[in-house]
């Protein structure tokens, strides 16, 4: 299930608000862990199973942490322990088959490809449970004691399926005494409208257009243009559909007391890589940063092991997103320009001008997303080198295409700024509080009558 079907709004969504805002206030932990139980299962029931494992396991090693807190060794022994099950959980639903084709092409053996399909969310929800027990021992997070309220944490839908990755501690005083308001709810409910407006009606609008390109190219047609038109097609419709399943997590966590972290900022807004990854996923960014990039050393130590640490923790964040090699690649070619920027070109970029800088970080950041899009380093590779130059320039359907997504890409560039944010604030609040029902009922009508007609829907982190 989806936030942006039909089932989601007018059925599940509706029936858990009812249940919920009627639920006395120390049953609504209970409540939500139900519902989000029900979420989680009308896709995969069986992998429910794995769930409660994850919340078993880290609520007693959380507890275990706690108790042995006096003797470092035993506490450091059961968050190790936590932290070895949540990864061969993930490695196992996630990279078996991966790691078995390629040992097995390696090492001339036979180990056999087990076709598991991937738990949805898996990838989040064991980063999540696994950075409490380190909370814990750090005692940057209390202990819970209710396996109830810890399961709400884990399983709470908003976030579950693709984040972003709420630590523990962010919400650890909200899981056992948040206040509900009016105006959260009016707040949660437009935060809600604007992630489905920019899922369905801009995300959606711009994916046919990448699946178009990836067509040609696999036809043997693919041009410079065509190939720079769908790499822009990509770029936009992973932000505008991963950032709109933000805003409707973040907007659904408001409505139910919960304050999640922002997860996006006007990536293409940056004027230098490392800039983008200070704004785009921050939540997984900063994970990393706090639970691996930090312990391994940082920037500590030396040039020789600052490098090592972003290698491993870039080929990591790659690793995390997919068990492909274009993942690995993806990941070490961000790595290469971080250090890039970090060690040669700081000097030439503080010279840059601003819009030079913006430029070249485009560039990078979109050819980041060709290698992202296409599994197949073959067609990767053959797709990015047509993008420079080893095809012809253009054909008569990319004008076509060019003429028909002009506007499209126009606004898609505008709604990627804070133009409109700022325009907003610009209004007298008389204004908004006229403009602000009027907009989320078109949001919400408008969105559902593409819903109702189209059948282009993806979710492109879902597979993550």
């Amino acid at each position: 299930m989806v936030f942006s079907s039909l089932i989601f709004l007018f059925a599940y969504l509706v029936l858990t608000l009812a249940l919920y805002f009627i639920a006395p206030l120390k049953w609504r932990n209970v409540l939500l862990l139900l519902v989000s139980l029900v979420f989680y299962g009308y896709g995969e029931p069986v992998y429910i199973l794995i769930m409660f494992a994850s919340i078993l396991i880290d609520y007693t090693h959380g507890l275990l942490v706690e108790k042995y807190r006096e003797n470092d060794k035993k506490a450091r022994w059961f968050v190790g322990q936590s932290v070895v099950f949540n990864l061969l959980l993930l490695g196992f639903f996630k990279y078996w088959d991966f790691l078995a084709v390629n040992l097995s092409a390696l090492l001339g053996v036979n180990i056999p490809v087990l076709g598991i399909p991937l738990p949805i969310g898996i990838s989040f929800f064991t980063f999540q449970t696994m950075s409490y027990t380190i909370d814990v021992y750090r005692q940057d997070a209390p202990v819970q004691r209710n396996i109830l309220t810890f399961g709400t944490f884990v399983t709470m839908f908003p976030q579950l399926i693709a984040g972003p990755i709420v630590k523990y501690k962010t919400v650890a005083r909200e899981l056992n005494d948040r206040v509900h308001t009016t105006e959260d709810f009016a707040l949660g409910a437009r935060r809600f409208c604007v992630g489905l407006a920019k899922k369905v009606l801009l995300a959606n609008a711009i994916g046919a257009l990448w699946d178009t390109s990836l067509a040609t190219h696999t036809a043997g047609e693919l041009t410079v243009l065509g190939g720079w038109m769908g790499l822009f097609a990509y770029g936009f419709q992973i932000y505008f559909d991963f950032s709109g399943y933000s805003d409707m997590a973040i907007g659904l966590g408001q409505i139910f007391g919960f304050r999640f972290n922002e997860n996006f900022r006007y990536p293409y807004c940056s004027a230098s890589v490392t800039e983008f990854w200070r704004r785009w996923h921050m939540s997984l960014t900063d994970w990393f940063r706090e639970y691996l990039y930090i312990p391994l050393g940082g920037n500590r130590g030396g040039t020789a092991k600052t490098l090592r640490n972003i290698l491993i923790v870039w080929f990591c964040t790659g690793f995390w997103h997919g068990a492909s090699w274009n993942f690995i690649f993806w990941g070490l070619y961000f790595a290469a320009w971080l250090i890039l920027e970090k060690y040669v070109m700081r000097d030439i970029l503080k010279k840059t001008p601003a819009l030079m800088k913006h430029i070249y970080t485009i560039i990078v950041v979109f050819v980041g997303w060709g290698i992202f899009a296409v599994e197949d380093l073959n067609l990767c590779g053959g797709y990015l080198s047509a993008c420079f130059g080893s095809a012809s320039l253009w054909r008569a359907a990319d004008i076509y295409y060019l003429k028909s997504y002009a506007l499209t890409f126009l606004l898609l560039v505008i709604a990627s700024t804070p133009w409109g944010k700022n325009t907003w604030h610009r209004l007298s609040v008389r204004a908004q509080q006229v403009l602000t029902p009027i907009l989320m009922g078109a949001s919400l009508i408008i969105g559902t009558a593409y819903l109702v007609d189209g059948s282009y829907n993806p979710f492109l982190y879902f597979r993550f």
